[in-house]
């Protein structure tokens, strides 16, 4: 069941009328409702992995509550590393043992030693990182004694499980949102109708920027072989469009359906591609994730407090980990390393932690030097996004490698019957409205914000139907 579908248009509706109508009696109904919800949410994808879901819930519900109640630490060690064992271990199961096992074999077929890998024949469960990573900070802070372990199995469930978060983030903390879970809601009207406004300027971002942006970037990336310099440029840039404007919108869209639920999640993109350097670019985007990786793995390696090559290793342990949580093939590994040797030499500047203010722009020479940089970047996140995009490491360095030997920059007509001229006026014209909202809390806020709404209201309709792209990017994460 997709944000963007017909299902999830009728689904929707009914938990908030249920959920403020219905089940409105005491913050546990509410719960309730929601879990339900989320179950019924997450079975429309495949009812089997619910139970994966219920495991994993039971278990850091468990373990978290063994983990404060063990008098030794022994017994603390014992339960905290049971949880991690199993969490990972069931991760590692479903979303990386045919990788390792392929590439191990490929490895000793290359020296000679002929062997055909046992490869499991399951797929990917929807989500499993996400809610994966929920359990795992939870049970790691009440053993570091940050938080003390939830004793109710319902508001715990709702944590783990809450449908707009459960199958692509954002990546929530126990510190953050339980307290919120926890707290008996009331309906806030204007809390609502920022929902509303957030959720559909995602779906904007999604049916709109992303879904039509895939449809260009598929044409070019399956037939680079024929594309010329212009087209392999413009194939980079709309995929790196196609996946904010999916990833983004995806999360505009579950912020802004929370927001109906009277819940508030973190906020998970910071308009990244106005960012003037790699490590502003990734203070601003998947937030969560990079919080998630800084906190339980960067700094318990040591962080920045150690020696340069300490800092160095600990930037490159980060990038790495964090390219193949993204998924098991070794396009994710080099687009982590690619974004590591981007960070290094702000690292060796220290110069990392220049730009943490929002960019503003003057007539000053200044300003022109902010603008170089924020190309600049933006091209930089573009070569990555090609080792993203590309199924193989040598499709990645052939697409690169034609992109700027080639040498002709005439427009192409698309194997999708479409010249790009159309598609990169829209672009043009959302990297505006972009622009204006980076300084904004709300998207559609501000004068003429009916007419705002009746524009991304006929955008959608408009496009809705313009490309089969559907799917989320991030679902298969």
């Amino acid at each position: 069941m997709f944000f963007n579908s017909l299902t999830f248009a009728i689904f929707l509706p009914i938990v908030f009328v249920l959920y403020w109508f219905v089940f409105n009696k005491n913050k546990t109904t509410q719960n309730s409702l929601l879990i339900i919800a989320s179950y019924y949410f997450y079975s429309c994808w495949d009812w089997r992995f619910l139970f994966l879901l219920v495991f994993s819930t039971f278990l850091d519900y468990y373990t978290g509550i063994r983990i404060e109640k063990s008098q030794k630490e022994s017994g603390r060690k014992f339960w905290f590393w049971l949880s991690i064992g199993v969490n990972l271990g069931f991760l590692g199961l479903f979303k990386y043992y045919n990788f390792f096992a392929a590439s191990f074999a490929e490895l000793l077929n290359g020296v000679g030693l002929k062997t055909s890998p046992f490869l499991l024949d399951v797929v990917l469960p929807v989500g499993i990182s996400f809610y994966t990573f929920h359990g795992l900070s939870y049970v790691i802070d009440i053993y570091y004694k940050r938080i003390k372990a939830e004793y109710n199995f319902v508001d715990y469930s709702l944590f783990v499980s809450y449908f707009p978060l459960l199958v692509a983030g954002p990546i929530e903390r126990a510190t953050h949102l339980l307290p919120e879970i926890k707290e008996k809601r009331s309906f806030d009207f204007e809390q609502a109708k920022a929902g509303i406004y957030q959720f559909i300027w995602g779906l904007v971002k999604k049916v709109v920027i992303a879904d039509t942006c895939a449809t260009y970037a598929n044409a070019i990336f399956d037939h680079y072989p024929s594309m010329n310099s212009l087209s392999l440029i413009l194939g980079a840039v709309y995929f790196a469009f196609q996946i904010y404007g999916d990833f983004s919108g995806y999360s505009d869209m579950a912020l802004g359906m929370s927001k109906l639920f009277g819940l508030e999640l973190l906020r998970n993109f910071n308009y990244p591609y106005f960012s003037r350097d790699i490590a502003e670019f990734w203070r601003r985007w998947h937030i969560s994730l990079s919080s998630w990786f800084r906190d339980y793995l960067y700094i318990p390696l040591g962080g920045s407090k150690g020696g340069l090559w300490m800092k160095i290793r600990n930037t490159f342990i980060i990038f790495l980990v964090s390219g193949f949580w993204h998924g098991a093939n070794w396009t994710y590994v080099i687009w982590g390393f690619i974004n590591a040797l981007y960070f290094l030499p702000l690292l060796l500047r220290k110069s990392n932690r220049n730009n943490i203010d929002t960019v503003v722009l003057d007539r000053s020479w200044e300003s022109v030097k902010v603008v170089l940089n924020i190309l600049l970047t933006f091209a930089l996140s573009c070569l990555a996004w090609v080792f993203f995009r590309a199924s193989t490491i040598s499709d990645a360095f052939y697409y690169l490698q034609k992109m700027f030997i080639n040498g002709e920059f005439v427009s192409q007509y698309l194997a999708n019957e479409r010249y790009n001229y159309e598609l990169v006026l829209m672009i043009l014209a959302f990297v505006m409205v972009e622009w204006n909202n980076r300084i904004k809390e709300e998207p559609i806020s501000g004068k003429y914000q009916t007419v705002k709404l009746a524009l991304c209201l006929a955008s959608i309709i408009a496009l809705g139907t313009y490309s089969d792209y559907k799917e989320f990017i991030y679902f298969q994460f």
